[in-house]
């Protein structure tokens, strides 16, 4: 009977999309675009720019070992901007991306022994939702699954197990990255499952993230031992919430807390963005150069609470507007774009942040032109 129930769950869940994002209301800001910025237009591009993409190893030579989170990011972004649209043949060809890694190409899956790793877990899932065939969840549940399970491999150290003995995750190492990589694969196993199990725990994980990296003005160091506030991991962790908020149940105890941690943050970025609608490699540095994947990032979150009804529609649906429109200027003619900052480890100095690279193409950059376009359409 339990099982059945589960099962019942499991299929409303699904058919419902298990978000709040089915009752998201129309905004005026997001309408009436001008040529060539509209949401699906922009998104048709980057998507297309993906899906003819081989792998990625991080800019570098040849191909990777191992599907890298920025392809993860991008791939998911792909998947549900086509849902959005109801592209079907996107959605065939980003099957068809797929399909080698559940043969002739499975070294090319991750172990998910890392948060960057278990994060691949999310493209199975939403494929499995998208298409009901259940090699996709079996795959994404053995991701999820892992993350919660007992340590193990050769990452472990002493922090996994003093982690895990917490009821948190073993791949808890409090970087801000971690709270998009671990919300987003556990999100999506509660969306494809049912199993409240999943996005319970991921609340927990990310309340003790809030309780031990948010500062006072609602920004988040990159680490403990490192006091600044880098724009895409600040981003992460803006998505992050985001995303998990828009899935985690109204009853859930740990929602209330992590509402005010992401409404705090929102309040703040909306200080710190810039004229143009851009925020900064460091946000609160204004001698830094402006950034194009936390831009993406921020949008993204802005976009969300807006139609989600946590924000202000007056106050959050024009910035969200204006950073839409500037981030895309930043896209070129083969549908790449610039200004991106490359992968990046945290340290404690200034000026590591300011002298990081940026990349035109990065999929660091090119996700959240696809989140962006999915949520404003969605």
């Amino acid at each position: 009977m339990k099982r059945n129930l589960a099962l019942f769950t499991a299929l409303v869940l699904v058919i419902s999309g298990t978000t709040n994002a089915q009752s998201a209301k129309t905004v005026s800001a997001f309408k009436n675009w001008p040529a060539g910025s509209a949401p699906k237009q922009i998104g048709n591009r980057i998507a297309s720019r993906f899906i003819a993409t081989p792998h990625t190893n991080f800019n570098r030579p040849g191909p990777p070992r191992v599907i890298t989170y920025p392809e993860t990011c991008t791939w998911y972004g792909a998947l549900t901007f086509a849902k959005a649209t109801g592209n079907k043949k996107f959605t065939q060809q980003l099957v068809a991306r797929f399909e080698p890694l559940l043969g002739s190409r499975d070294t090319l899956v991750p172990i998910p022994d890392h948060v960057d790793y278990t994060v691949f877990g999310s493209v199975p899932f939403e494929l499995y939702m998208q298409t009901k065939d259940a090699r996709y969840l079996k795959l994404g549940k053995h991701f999820a699954d892992k993350q919660w399970g007992p340590p193990e491999g050769k990452r472990v150290t002493a922090e996994s197990h003093r982690f895990y003995n917490k009821g948190l995750t073993w791949q808890t190492r409090l970087w801000i990255d971690d709270m998009f990589m671990i919300t987003a694969v556990q999100s999506q196993a509660y969306r494809a499952t049912g199993d409240r199990t999943y996005i319970d725990k991921a609340a927990d994980e990310m309340v003790f993230y809030l309780d031990s990296l948010q500062q006072s003005n609602g920004l988040f160091y990159h680490a403990p031992d490192v006091p600044y506030f880098w724009g895409r991991g600040d981003g992460w962790m803006a998505v992050g919430m985001s995303e998990l908020l828009r899935s985690l149940p109204k009853d859930n105890p740990n929602r209330p807390r992590i509402m005010q941690g992401y409404k705090k943050m929102m309040a703040t970025l909306l200080k710190y963005q810039a004229e143009d609608g851009m925020w900064r490699q460091l946000i609160d540095d204004p001698a830094s150069w402006k950034e194009t994947s936390c831009t993406g990032m921020f949008t993204c979150a802005f976009i969300t609470g807006v139609k989600e009804g946590w924000l202000d529609e007056k106050v959050y649906g024009p910035a969200a507007r204006k950073a839409w429109l500037s981030l895309i200027r930043y896209i070129n003619a083969d549908g790449d774009i610039s200004g991106v900052c490359e992968g990046t480890n945290k340290k404690n100095d200034h000026q590591y942040y300011l002298d990081r690279k940026r990349i035109t193409g990065d999929l660091h950059g090119q996700a959240p032109l696809l989140w962006c376009a999915t949520a404003l359409l969605r």
